[in-house]
């Protein structure tokens, strides 16, 4: 029996400021990975997405990025050093911990948000500090990667336990990056081709490029990004597609 889990990019919203319908996708996702204050989010907004979260059995993960609340955590910061790298992912972990205590519930993983996880794939220098930041903190806790990334190798010489994650409405260059959210056909909106989509990649365990290269990948997780334009209906679309092949749909991590 197939299972996988499928995550949601939530609790982005920032004060007034809306961000996504989160309590529909809660609803959807079985992990959630929660902005964590950097890139959006404060701690209200933390709270209320752990609350509704814990009460419809989500797992939580922190979703730490740049300090850029202005771009979104989408643009790279140069010139971190990495105890800089390290000190601002581990406060963003050390927040949702705390925020997540107050509901009793429990931080499983983390996921680099944005430029920080694009940086990360290919710098090994910010792949390293961030992975080393997760094992300081607490080394049971899952770090989700794109497979065959500086990521995934830097969490696997830290020997922490590996989320190898898909992207349902991100197109793949033909190295298996994602294609750059500044060209056109980067992140996809059709909710029945994404859901077709998807249940190849599980199936198949493979990624297909905008050129129709077939990349075989790990697939643990599969992201839909709550900020998409119609991320319900892709979420939806892409749950029923999944529990249709008979796929059955459960969190990597427990909390």
């Amino acid at each position: 029996m197939t299972t996988v889990d499928l995550n949601s990019d939530l609790g982005e919203s920032f004060g007034a400021w809306p961000m996504g319908d989160d309590d529909a996708m809660i609803g959807i996702a079985t992990s959630a990975n929660v902005a964590c204050g950097f890139h959006a989010g404060d701690p209200d907004i933390m709270r209320n997405t752990v609350r509704l979260a814990k009460a419809r059995g989500v797992s939580i993960g922190a979703h730490p990025g740049y300090h850029d609340l202005n771009g979104f955590g989408r643009r790279p910061v140069p010139g971190l050093t990495a105890a800089e790298i390290e000190n601002l992912v581990a406060y963003q972990i050390g927040a949702l911990q705390a925020v997540a205590a107050l509901e009793g519930h429990r931080v499983t993983h983390v996921k680099a948000h944005g430029a920080l996880s694009n940086v990360g794939c290919v710098d090994d220098m910010t792949a390293r500090a961030i992975a080393a930041a997760i094992k300081a903190v607490d080394r049971d806790l899952v770090f989700v990667v794109l497979p065959n990334t500086a990521l995934a190798r830097a969490g696997e010489a830290l020997g922490l336990r590996l989320a190898n994650e898909v992207f349902a409405d991100r197109a793949y260059d033909d190295d298996a990056a994602l294609v750059s959210r500044s060209q056109p056909g980067a992140v996809l909106h059709d909710p029945a081709l994404i859901a077709q989509r998807v249940v190849r990649m599980v199936q198949d365990r493979a990624v297909v490029s905008v050129s129709g290269k077939t990349i075989k990948v790990a697939v643990d997780t599969v992201c839909i990004h709550g900020d998409t334009r119609g991320a319900v209906d892709i979420a939806r679309s892409v749950r029923a597609a999944l529990e249709a092949e008979g796929i059955t749909l459960a969190p990597f991590a427990r909390g």
